[in-house]
């Protein structure tokens, strides 16, 4: 499945940037996020490893984030790795003046039941897309 998702921020891409990589900003925008914790390489560099961990209802989450590459202001790319699901995110910030386009590509590869489930109901991904995207934006906004 694969998608591309944009929303406008009403800020200017630096500081939309500063806030979207300060790892201790993650907490504020997205719900659940119990830690982050690097497993290999340099942090907020390619090819650096991190593990997170949600809260989820009554149930844990972990996965495995990679950097792919890190080109800010203009593009920063991660594969993410949970349980039978492979999600590589393009993220893309275009510099509107006062303020910043944020597009989202989003490729996901699914295994099992989640693979069914990805096919009967791929409005879920978009929406859980649209919502962490608001969620950023309404932090970024008032931080």
């Amino acid at each position: 499945m694969e998608y591309t998702k944009e929303l406008v921020i009403n800020l200017p891409r630096e500081q939309v940037i500063a806030l979207f990589n300060n790892e201790e900003n993650l907490k504020k925008w997205q719900p659940g996020l119990q830690s982050m914790t690097l497993v290999s390489g340099e942090k907020g560099q390619v090819g650096a490893v991190s593990e997170l961990v949600y809260k989820m209802r009554k149930r844990t989450l972990a996965m495995k984030e990679t950097i792919l590459e890190m080109n800010p202001p203009e593009t920063l790319k991660f594969k993410y790795d949970a349980n039978k699901v492979e999600n590589w995110m393009t993220n893309t910030f275009i510099d509107n003046g006062d303020t910043t386009t944020w597009v989202t590509h989003n490729i996901f590869k699914c295994k099992g039941m989640i693979k069914l489930f990805a096919a009967l109901s791929p409005g879920s991904f978009k929406k859980q897309t649209e919502k962490s995207m608001m969620d950023f934006k309404k932090f970024a906004e008032n931080a």
